[in-house]
């Protein structure tokens, strides 16, 4: 539940930031945000999930 939190918090900064930066319209934005909330509701959304969660932990793993 905190790596989709903290997931969901790291893309809506930089889609906020692709919107005051880059030029990204709102209509944009907002395309991508129902693209997002449809494919979640897809078969496809648990392998998404566990992709995300292998990266997590690999990024997690990294010693600096």
């Amino acid at each position: 539940m905190i790596l989709n939190i903290s997931g969901v918090v790291l893309l809506g900064v930089i889609v906020f930031l692709f919107f005051r930066k880059d030029g990204l319209k709102a209509s944009h934005a907002i395309v991508v945000t129902l693209f997002g909330f449809y494919l979640a509701s897809t078969g496809i959304a648990p392998s998404i999930t566990a992709g995300g969660e292998s990266l997590a932990s690999l990024l997690g793993g990294i010693k600096f």
